[in-house]
């Protein structure tokens, strides 16, 4: 499942379902959690079975509520027999909220996103995802719930990058993510209108390790699928060095373009063309 973009439109808003759908996401996060009122759960509980059961087109995965919160019994009821193609857990603890999710399920999901590091309690946990890899779609974070959770008044400095604490929390989900084995999913970036702050933004997330994106409105989908593809240059250089490892069997090392490559140039590399190719 190719993951470079995911957009999140409210469960309550069946009317927005198709236009998310068009914008060319490559998968819809449909939210039963935090955009959704408590009294416009179970209408929306019932437009989100409704348009999973449709003949859609893409990936659909549902943000569920969380496990201690009293509704993803009725949620799990409602969404499991259409089926999704995902389901995303919010403030969810490592693997053992992964596990928890699995039995109140009756022992099957579908693939599962974590909103990983959302409580205190789940940033000493990123580690255990390796136990529950086969069950995982990937791995992502959240900006906004942790502070809230310790009192924090913000995650952020003025110029909108993140405080030292939430720095580390970001960097603890990428590297959790990639020693599980699974897709890091950068989270959000809530400002819409501004396109050159997104840009960078996706820019970042690719350059340190990210795979893919969450987003919250349709007009981020184009530069966060822009952003986690590769570019033309990116795939010529690549190619260029497989070929060269490919006419030196045995080197350990080689020079290319004055520069000196080795092993982890040429995994690197393959990434990439395997990334092309998807």
């Amino acid at each position: 499942m190719k993951l470079r973009s995911l957009l999140f439109v409210p469960g309550d808003r069946p009317d927005r379902f198709a236009k998310a759908a068009a914008s060319g996401a490559d998968a819809l996060i449909l939210d039963l959690e935090d955009s959704v009122a408590l009294e416009k759960k179970p209408e929306a509980r019932e437009a989100i079975a409704a348009w999973l059961k449709t003949g859609r087109t893409l990936p659909c995965f549902v943000r569920v509520n969380p496990l201690d919160g009293g509704e993803i019994e009725a949620d799990l009821r409602a969404i499991l027999p259409a089926p999704p193609d995902g389901i995303v857990l919010p403030k969810a603890e490592g693997a053992a909220s992964v596990r928890a999710l699995i039995a109140l399920a009756g022992g099957s999901t579908p693939p599962i996103l974590p909103i990983a590091s959302e409580t205190a309690a789940a940033v000493f946990q990123l580690s255990t995802y390796g136990d529950v890899a086969a069950h995982l779609a990937g791995l992502t974070w959240g900006a906004e719930d942790l502070p809230a959770a310790i009192g924090a008044t913000s995650s952020r400095n003025p110029d909108g990058s993140y405080t030292a604490p939430y720095e580390m929390v970001r960097a603890l989900t990428l590297f959790g993510a990639h020693a599980a084995a699974v897709p890091a999913i950068e989270t959000v970036y809530p400002n819409i209108a501004d396109s050159t702050g997104l840009a960078a933004y996706v820019a970042r997330g690719r350059r340190d390790g990210f795979t893919g994106m969450m987003a919250i409105h349709p007009a981020q989908v184009a530069a966060i699928n822009a952003g986690f593809s590769p570019s033309e240059a990116e795939i010529a250089h690549a190619r260029a060095i497989v070929e060269a490892f490919a006419a030196n069997p045995g080197a350990g090392a080689l020079k290319l373009d004055g520069k000196m490559i080795d092993q982890p140039h040429l995994n690197q590399a393959r990434k990439v063309l395997t990334q092309a190719e998807s």
